[in-house]
């Protein structure tokens, strides 16, 4: 909260669905008060406990009462996922920060955010936003370019100070999407690569032949394909497969192997998966983050290892590993 800015006079609304996350929510508003915020939970009840990997569709659509009060307070803590909403841009439209944090206390103190981490993430912001191409490759026959321009570029670090700035705790990458229609080229996910909605890892390669910004061909021996293919095919949206942000991982505190040794805890979320030092984040799906008009359900978010990405002629990533001077971190996890 003290890297938020919370200060004395603000209004911190602590936002939660049912009893999920209690002491979570019970530890952000004691923090908020030890700094003299005024502070509150606001408790809703959820209708898609068991929809898994629904984006944008949660229990503030239509409470009009709900949105006023979160439009009101100074910052919100999001502990029921706003993201990919309308309601999310229409509150911090109304100037009020908000913090997302859907992870576990473990997590939260793995990967807690440091001064440094904001600093490496807004510089890749920074490089991303003067950068008119993405282009990532890999060994397995990934070759992947995206025009850039259209769309914002935005950063996460763990934690916001600014009216308006959404962050999620904990995090740490920047990422943008591609112009329409400017994304074309191949993804190849190999073993070792993560299907985000599913906590699991890719076991058998999946080829994704892309045209002008949307997945055309979806190929493959193993499960892996049948099971990407089946997933989309099932939310009968053809938004589904346009691609969606795109963008790389500096969190050295983050841990690629997480889901292997958490499978006995459901409630551990992914952003060890997202934020994981080298990852390129690759995903299919909404783009009302970044300011787009695609809000499909259906969001696919597949960290990618051992991948080589330039924006223009400058080299970021290097066969997994961020070789760019601003953004290393010498010793990682």
């Amino acid at each position: 909260m003290a890297l938020c800015g919370v200060k004395a006079g603000e209004t911190v609304v602590v936002l939660t669905a049912e009893d999920e996350w209690q002491e979570n929510a019970y530890a952000f508003m004691a923090a908020a008060q030890s700094l003299g915020a005024k502070t509150f939970n606001l408790n809703v009840r959820r209708e898609q406990r068991n929809a898994v990997g629904v984006q944008g569709r949660h229990p503030l659509v239509g409470n009009e009462l709900a949105m006023r009060t979160l439009k009101s307070a100074d910052m919100v803590i999001d502990m029921v996922g706003l993201l990919f909403s309308r309601e999310q841009a229409e509150i911090q439209a109304a100037g009020v920060r908000i913090l997302r944090v859907m992870e576990p206390f473990h997590v939260l103190k793995q990967m807690f955010p440091t001064e440094d981490l904001r600093r490496r993430v807004e510089y890749a912001k920074g490089i991303m936003e003067q950068a008119k191409q993405l282009r990532f490759t890999s060994a397995a026959g990934t070759d992947v370019t995206y025009q850039l321009g259209q769309y914002p570029v935005i950063s996460e670090y763990g934690y916001t100070h600014e009216a308006g700035r959404w962050d999620h705790f904990p995090s740490g990458f920047s990422f943008t999407q591609g112009n329409d229609g400017g994304v074309n080229g191949t993804v190849v996910l190999q073993p070792g690569d993560i299907l985000c909605a599913f906590k699991k890892y890719v076991e058998t390669p999946v080829t994704l032949k892309i045209k002008d910004g949307n997945v055309v061909d979806i190929s493959g021996a193993g499960v892996d394909a049948h099971l990407i293919d089946s997933y989309i095919k099932s939310f009968d949206d053809d938004r589904a497969y346009a691609v969606s942000h795109i963008g790389w991982g500096l969190n050295e505190k983050a841990r690629w192997y997480q889901f292997a040794v958490t499978r006995q805890l459901p409630s551990e979320h992914v952003m060890n998966a997202l934020a994981f030092y080298g990852n390129v984040l690759f995903s299919l799906g909404p783009n009302l983050e970044v300011g787009g008009d695609n809000d499909t359900a259906c969001h696919l978010d597949l960290p990618m290892r051992l991948c080589s990405l330039w924006l223009d002629d400058t080299q970021i990533l290097k066969d997994g590993d961020v070789v760019h001077p601003e953004m290393r971190v010498d010793r990682h996890a």
